[in-house]
């Protein structure tokens, strides 16, 4: 059977899972009455929940005699290090754009990837049934976008589709008959070429590993196109590494090639094909298996380094214990490890004593979908404030810049420039009106100054802004950025929460907490109204008399607190606090919980 490899990339919500649900309905993968969720793809509980790709995944569908694998993949930043690998797969993109928003900061980021490669690009504008739809506007930003990233001439030429991911047509011309998929279907088969492994097909058997998974019945999956040759259920293959180095040799117990959203075992993987072998008990990522003859590795694609780093460490609060079951290093070494084994873009590091690890990665979001993951597996953490990653050039120390591009109504731009271009350290590069009474501005910003900056944005835009950032390069250090301004409330006490002692604190500032709640000695209860921390008695009750005073019987009412969600947590603590993170729980606290020890350590420093 004829293949095409094509993968989808293009920025975060432009609709990607949405069209791929659409093609494996009409190419008839599904039965008439199966049920099936929407956004297929999307398979785990929290790409649910936020409706957004985390992991690549692929599947496949039959077209007139032809076999499409497509690649499904993320398309927030944070998750770029899932789009490097799957490019080496694929012969072929399908750029989505969002006819009303154009090309954004994501789509730069995967395309200039894929054109690097020699990757010919199909272009499709989705969304052209919205109301602000502008599709000649963007296929022209897209153009210019090509051009920009060096493109070469046969790139240049690429050919574009308007569609509606979720009325499930593609038309070539706006005025064709919007019915079906069939338009894109045979664009693909027709511009994207077959693989070139095809014809490797009697020399030794090649795969580069390009994503780790697990089953409970076959143990460790790796999923990669067959570069040469074939291999079948009981061939005997070894797993070289980057540097030519044998890791194992094992048989292969199962081949898997995903047929719609399953995978089912087949009985030879040939050369073009993306199949998944089982049977290995140590290869990973980046690793080559192969025909016990060969001693060259298929080189992989370099990935951008970490800019962020997290420490995690045990959880040692007074609460510890009493919500999850995982609490001790070791188990949360294993974890980490396990993680940064099938993600490339994580790096996990020792510190000296051993409680605490530090986890680099791209950035906020992957760090909290990393510490939510394990929070629902029953692990207890203590979270620190994100860092960047510093590197030294010449002698000099550079910091990590990254590209915001943000779309906000024009009566915030003033709010939101002076913001960052403040106390944030950025520059302005460009600002420019984007229609229906909006404002784009792009500005190049130190990632130290966007950390915890997105709540204060929502702020600042009344929730309409939008805003996007990619890593941009790296600049000489800019200097101190002042980090938040207002102090914190620390209980004092160990015991449970009274509503009075709460209703008397309101007047100091915002909590965090209700009545009712364990609090203890250090635990971070609410924000101070000033700059200073204040040390606070949230169980102190009401003195009774046998005397009844005129105010005695008002009802407490108060304030409904303010709840924060992980990564709004994680971005507001301060470098000497940390986030207590349980199953059921996430908490504030101060690093020292001793309020001696706190003095101690300032003074330290």
């Amino acid at each position: 059977m004829d293949i095409r490899n094509i993968a989808i990339i293009a920025h975060v919500d432009h609709g990607k899972t949405t069209l791929v649900d659409q093609l494996l309905k009409q190419s008839g993968a599904f039965r008439e009455n199966q049920a099936v969720a929407e956004r297929a793809m999307d398979s785990n509980d929290i790409e649910r929940e936020r409706g957004i790709t985390i992991l690549a995944k692929a599947t496949s569908v039959e077209w007139k005699g032809t076999r499409i694998n497509i690649v499904d993949t993320p398309g927030h930043a944070d998750f770029g290090g899932e789009v490097e690998r799957i490019l080496s797969m694929v012969d072929g993109v399908c750029l989505l754009v969002d006819a009303a928003e154009g090309p954004m900061p994501q789509t730069k980021f995967v395309t200039s990837k894929a054109l690097a490669l020699g990757l010919k690009p199909i272009v499709v504008l989705n969304k052209v049934d919205k109301p602000a739809a502008e599709p000649e506007h963007a296929l022209n930003e897209v153009f210019d976008l090509f051009a920009n990233l060096g493109a070469s001439d046969e790139q240049l030429d690429f050919p574009h589709l308007y569609a509606s991911g979720i009325g499930g047509w593609a038309v070539a011309d706006l005025d064709d008959e919007r019915k079906d998929m069939s338009a894109l279907f045979d664009l693909v088969l027709k511009h994207v070429d077959p693989p070139k492994q095809v014809e490797k097909t009697d020399e030794p058997f090649r795969m580069l590993a390009t994503t780790l998974g697990a089953d409970p019945f076959l143990g460790r999956i790796l999923t990669g196109r067959v570069e040469s040759g074939r291999a079948k259920a009981g061939d005997t293959v070894k797993v070289l590494n980057r540097q030519n180095e044998r890791v194992e040799q094992f048989r292969i117990s199962k081949v898997l090639a995903f047929r719609g959203l399953t995978q089912q075992p087949i009985d030879l993987a040939e050369a073009g094909d993306i199949v998944s072998l089982a049977g290995m008990a140590k290869g990973t990522v980046a690793d080559t298996i192969c025909a016990p003859e060969v001693e060259e590795a298929i080189p992989a694609q370099p990935i951008d380094p970490p800019t962020i780093s997290v420490t995690f460490g045990i959880n040692d609060s007074p609460l510890a214990g009493q919500d999850g079951k995982k609490v001790q290093s070791r188990v949360i070494r294993e974890r980490l490890m396990k993680e940064a084994e099938s993600n490339v873009a994580i790096k996990v590091e020792d510190t000296p004593g051993g409680e605490a690890f530090i986890v680099s990665g791209r950035g906020e979001l992957q760090m909290g979908v990393l510490i939510e993951n394990m929070r629902r597996e029953g692990f207890e953490l203590s979270i620190s404030r994100p860092r960047v990653i510093y590197r030294e050039e010449d002698g000099q120390r550079m910091e990590p810049v990254e590209e915001a591009i943000i779309d906000v109504d024009d009566d915030y731009t003033g709010a939101v420039i002076e913001k960052l271009t403040g106390d944030r350290k950025g520059d302005l590069i460009d600002m420019r009106p984007a229609g229906h009474g909006k404002t784009r501005i792009v500005a190049h910003v130190p990632s130290r100054g966007l950390i915890g900056y997105h709540g204060e944005f929502m702020t600042d835009t009344r929730g309409n802004g939008v805003l996007n950032r990619i890593f941009h390069g790296w600049t000489p250090f800019k200097g101190a950025i002042q980090g938040r301004r207002q102090g914190v409330l620390i209980s004092m006490e160990n015991g449970v929460s009274v509503a009075y002692a709460l209703w008397n604190l309101e007047e100091r500032g915002k909590l965090f907490i209700g009545a009712q709640e364990q609090v203890y000695t250090g635990m971070i209860i609410g924000e101070h109204s000033r700059d200073n921390d204040l040390e606070v008695n949230p169980l102190k009750g009401k003195k009774l008399t046998n005397v009844r005073a005129s105010g005695t019987d008002e009802a407490v009412r108060l304030t409904p607190p303010v709840r924060m969600s992980l990564e709004e947590a994680i971005a507001y603590i301060d470098d000497d606090e940390l986030v207590e993170v349980t199953p059921k729980n996430i908490r504030l606290r101060k690093r020292h919980l001793d309020p001696h020890e706190r003095k101690r350590a300032a003074r330290a420093e």
